[in-house]
């Protein structure tokens, strides 16, 4: 099909200058922003479109200056930085063959917008290459956004919805509704993306909310009837205009020759040492390599390459030199470089995601940049060429890797770890992960897989694994690719490693803070999770088996139950039927719909009407039974490792910007236990014969450390007199002796404790304890009355996030806060409340996984006595003899008391059981 891609140059500009350092050139010239754009001009020509526009805003007003005056009057000017590359810019973009289109009195969006729809009607593949969400309401077959800094693709309505919440036809009132700050349209106030999607969820159109305004309630149906004069302007404001008149058709944009002369002095000029070696000929440029999926755990990267966040040696943007060791004179030589070097990166190859099952294909290894090796010893396709013997090269190998004294590089290498154990390796001096390495240096930041990093940090696009193994149902598994092409993308692994590690590590060094957060935790909380995982914890079988059968009867009696309450059989699992038998038979009033409009049937509707009618309680209480059933009972038997008889969870320290450890197959962290149901699933997590299971659980952490960093006499006061702090908040607040306190009164101070800490408004506080909003209002004011120091300490974090853009923990982790000086008012105020709660998340993370660290050092000479096998939330799990369960919980608790000195006491509540149920 005939491709069109229209790029929006301003966004690429922009986009490029703030997303980058402020980079210069030999001559001091600003160049951040030009590299990113000649990055990604260069990826978009390795896409080979059939035509193409780099389109920007012409000079002058537009149409929507004469409907509106004061459009765009609050844009600062632009920066000098940037405006000095807007003319190289224009002449790189030119040079290298790419249409320029400007057209006065109409903006670039509106360009696009035009062209974009004559494209799809003479039925291109068009791709709009921006990040502006206006261009939204443009999507439909045939035409999708590209956000080529993020890599995020929008190309169906359905993707649309699940961005935004509403229909691409509705994006022009969804942008109405909100206003724009940037172009100084005022939107409704208070009315930010949730609201405006809930709205036409349930109105479906503007002009139907516009009809309606009068059903809006609370302040902001007043906010909305306010803004109603100015609401058909606001909707002509942003919407694309698709009718410009051009001098010509997409047919008109193919790609120019390009002025080879122009272009190498321009990158000469500006330093783009890279795509001037691809200009003359050179290696190929690192845009044209594609992106890499690893065949174990590293990501999917999906965007084209972008500039790098720092400015590098241009070698380190290069293709590498890469071979493979085939022979036991190359195996002999690189045993010596191992040996010789200060440190190396290594990475291993498998033929499966899953590391306790893994079995080993190959190793690659790097001792200086741009240079690496790849140790086939899997391969057994028919005609692979002879490999190196597995046994003969883990031995060869095992005394260097295994030697503490030889620092070792990966990325994610917990994994390599893991399947280097089970094949009889201990590495030992595993001294830094590229992967901890960008955690730890922005936690906010989405992605830190290797693909991500080195288009982030070198500008260089990785070979994607489907590139070695194909992809879908025709790909085959890693030791049937090509020992030539496996070279290339495993050798490539423990290179892109080395060179990433070489430009984060210096910026993580410049950062005390972090670093110690990386060093002191994150680094060597590595093997004591690689040991816990491989501990793996004991599963009844059985107990899951009559769990499920229990389940299913009850599901059984919940359908019969349904079943008469709707007087007709209906399929409980289907939106559809429920749809139309809750809404159009029992007419149950429509409280919450979809994105699309429809009525909801979810958790939130459900529960909205459960005190209408009786079935949509029993429709809970079905789903409640079968989320059980389907996620743990019937499932974790068929998780046990046939090789261990257990369960081995993975645990994950780069997913939560806080620092939290998450965890997968299974998800221990999500096991409910709040009910009695939920709860009966730890009864299947058991000791072996003779062993039992020791729970070791913080108390009220949180809240701890909230008194810590607050310094509230009262709170501190409260805390160390080890009285229930929920019943002492309660008496200082109401007034009354702690005696006195009353289960209503405790119940409300309880959540407010827990409320504050995570930005409960009054609303949100009426609504959990069933009061009035005025109630709940006094209650939050007497508790700042009382506890003067946590206002304090809210009102200072904010502060601090708005001057800094980031807030820290206890021990200096950094977390990053994108909206708390942009975006909408419900951004800023989301950003608010999470600069509130992260430094005590953030610090109750870092305490437990210091207390992991310390009893594991403990548990160093006690291994045949006593595992971790377990970390969920603020517990850890560990398995022991019976006879070493009171030494074990002795110094279990006191390490992970002693795992930060705080202001107040840090408290351990622990138990005993032959089950993990038993032990609380």
């Amino acid at each position: 099909m005939t491709r069109l891609v229209l790029i929006d140059g301003s966004s690429y500009l922009f986009r490029a200058f703030h997303a980058l350092p402020p980079l210069t050139n030999a001559q001091g010239e600003p160049t951040g922003a030009l590299f990113g754009v000649v990055n990604m001009l260069r990826a978009t020509l390795k896409e080979k479109p059939d035509y193409v526009a780099f389109v920007l805003d012409a000079s002058g007003p537009t149409f929507r200056d004469e409907l509106y005056p004061d459009y765009k009057a609050n844009r600062p000017p632009m920066p000098e930085d940037l405006r000095a590359q807007v003319e190289p810019m224009i002449r790189i973009v030119q040079a290298l063959g790419f249409p320029l289109l400007r057209v006065e009195g109409v903006e670039a969006d509106d360009v696009i917008g035009t062209l974009a729809l004559q494209g799809a009607a003479q039925g291109m593949e068009v791709t709009i290459s921006t990040s502006d969400k206006d261009f939204a309401q443009l999507v439909r077959p045939g035409v999708a956004l590209v956000n080529t800094m993020s890599g995020s693709r929008l190309d169906s309505a359905d993707a649309v919805v699940e961005k935004f919440g509403v229909r691409p036809e509705q994006i022009v009132d969804f942008l109405a509704l909100m206003g724009d700050t940037v172009d100084n349209v005022p939107g409704v106030e208070k009315c930010g993306p949730k609201t405006a999607a809930k709205w036409l969820g349930e109105y479906g159109s503007l002009a139907a909310i516009m009809d309606r305004a009068g059903e809006i309630k609370g302040k902001i149906g007043d906010n909305l009837r306010a803004a109603l004069p100015r609401l058909p302007l606001n909707r002509e404001l942003v919407t694309i205009k698709t009718d410009v008149a051009l001098d010509g058709g997409p047919d008109t944009l193919p790609l120019r020759e390009r002025h080879v002369d122009e272009l190498r002095e321009l990158y000469a000029r500006y330093g783009f040492n890279q795509a001037l070696k691809e200009l003359e000929g050179g290696s190929p440029d690192a845009s044209a390599v594609a992106e890499k999926e690893p065949g174990r755990a590293r990501g999917t990267g999906r965007i084209a390459t972008t500039a790098p966040d720092e400015a590098v040696d241009p070698a380190l943007g290069a293709a590498g030199e890469y071979t493979a060791v085939t022979t036991p004179e190359q195996l002999e030589a690189l045993v010596a470089q191992l040996r010789a070097a200060d440190e190396f990166a290594f990475d291993t190859e498998t033929d499966s995601l899953d590391p306790m099952q893994a079995n080993l294909v190959g190793l690659s290894f790097a001792t200086r940049t741009g240079q690496a090796v790849y140790v086939p010893v899997g391969h057994d396709y028919p005609g692979a060429p002879p490999q190196l013997d597995r046994a003969a090269v883990l031995a060869a190998l095992s005394p260097v890797l295994s030697d503490a004294g030889r620092r070792k590089l990966g990325q994610h290498g917990k994994y390599d770890l893991h399947v280097l154990r089970r094949h009889g390796v201990d590495v030992q001096g595993y001294a830094d992960d590229t992967m901890l390495e960008s955690f730890v240096l922005n936690s906010g930041s989405n992605r830190h897989d290797m693909d991500s990093l080195a288009r982030r940090f070198l500008g260089y696009d990785t070979i994607k694994y489907e590139d070695v193994a194909g992809k879908g149902a025709k790909q085959i598994p890693f030791s049937q690719v090509a020992v030539d092409d496996a070279t290339r993308y495993a050798a490539e692994d423990a290179d892109i490693t080395l060179r990433l590690h070489r430009v984060i590590a210096p910026r993580l060094a410049a950062e005390p803070g972090l670093e110690r957060v990386y060093r002191d935790i994150e680094m060597p909380l590595v093997p004591v999770l690689a040991r816990i995982e491989a501990n793996g914890v004991m599963i009844d079988g059985d107990e899951l088996r009559r769990q499920s059968a229990d389940l299913s009867k009850r599901m059984l009696a919940a359908q019969q139950k349904a079943t008469e309450l709707a007087g007709r059989t209906f399929n409980l699992d289907s939106p559809k039927q429920l749809q139309a038998l809750l809404f159009d038979e029992l007419k149950l009033p429509v409280l919450v719909k979809t994105p699309t409009g429809q009525p909801s049937t979810n958790e939130e509707a459900l529960e909205a009407i459960a005190d209408q009618h009786e079935l949509p309680r029993v429709i809970l209480e079905y789903r409640g039974l079968a989320k059980l059933r389907s996620t743990y009972t019937d499932k974790l038997p068929e998780m046990v490792n046939p090789d261990t008889g257990r369960v081995h969870t993975s645990y994950h320290q780069a997913g939560a910007a806080t620092g939290r450890l998450s965890s997968t197959d299974p998800n221990l962290q999500n096991i409910p236990i709040r009910t009695d149901d939920g709860r009966r699933i730890r009864k299947a997590f058991v000791a072996p014969p003779g062993r039992k299971l020791v729970a070791c659980d913080y108390s009220q952490i949180e809240l701890r450390i909230m008194a810590h960093l607050s310094q509230d006499p009262g709170l501190v006061r409260a805390f160390e007199s080890g009285a229930d702090i929920h019943k002492a908040t309660a008496a200082e607040v109401f007034g009354r002796k702690l005696e006195e306190v009353t289960a209503n009164e405790r119940r409300a101070a309880k959540a407010i404790n827990f409320g504050l800490m995570y930005g409960m408004s009054a609303f949100g506080l009426a609504r959990q304890l069933g009061i009035g909003r005025g109630e709940a209002q006094d209650y939050i004011a007497l508790y700042f009355s009382r506890y003067p120091g946590v206002r304090d300490y809210m009102e200072r974090t904010r502060q601090q996030a708005r001057e800094h853009g980031y807030v820290e923990t206890v021990f200096g982790r950094r977390l990053y806060l994108e909206y708390i000086n942009k975006g909408t008012q419900g951004q800023r105020a989301g950003a608010e409340r999470a600069a509130i709660n992260a430094p005590m998340q953030g610090t109750a993370a870092d305490i437990i996984k210091r207390a992991m660290i310390g009893v594991d050092a403990w548990l160093a000479d006690h291994r045949n006595q006593a595992l971790m096998i377990l970390q969920v939330h603020d517990e850890l799990v560990f398995e022991a003899d019976a006879g070493f369960v009171p030494e074990l919980l002795a110094e279990a608790t006191s390490r992970m008391a002693a795992a930060a000195q705080l202001s107040v006491p840090l408290v351990v509540d622990s138990g005993v059981g032959d089950n993990w149920e038993e032990a609380h």
